[in-house]
């Protein structure tokens, strides 16, 4: 008789099993909960053992969603989250190798560099009048 054939599989078992799949536990790890081997879990619950991982990620996916959308302390930081990983992207960079603005407004920030790079041609020109 195999090892399969022993076990009784029931709801709560395979709802325990999808839970922990979506918690990131292994099939060999489930197994050990179980007191079973691993190749019974992954022959008896593959469904469960592949759903709960999706059904986990959807699941956070629509609690970040819903913090993005709201006013909450977290929604800044869930919004800059999404946008980073889901509409690609990312912090800006500058030519010196900073990737900080030095100022809150970036259009500020544009307007003293072109200032400044007015400034050294205007010296560089009125240097080479004397």
């Amino acid at each position: 008789m195999d090892e399969t054939s022993e076990i009784d599989i029931t709801l709560p078992d395979a709802r325990r099993v999808e839970a922990l799949a979506g918690f990131g536990l292994s099939a060999e790890e489930i197994a050990r909960i179980f007191g079973v081997a691993p190749a019974t879990v992954e022959d008896l619950f593959a469904r469960e053992l592949a759903g709960g991982q999706i059904k986990a990620n959807a699941r956070v996916a629509e609690s970040l969603y819903r913090m993005a959308l709201g006013d909450g302390r977290g929604a800044v930081t869930a919004v800059i989250f999404w946008l980073k990983t889901r509409a690609r992207w990312k912090e800006p960079s500058f030519a010196d190798g900073s990737n900080q603005l030095s100022g809150a407004n970036p259009a500020e920030n544009a307007t003293a560099r072109f200032r400044e790079k007015i400034e050294l041609l205007a010296e560089r020109l009125k240097a080479n009048r004397e």
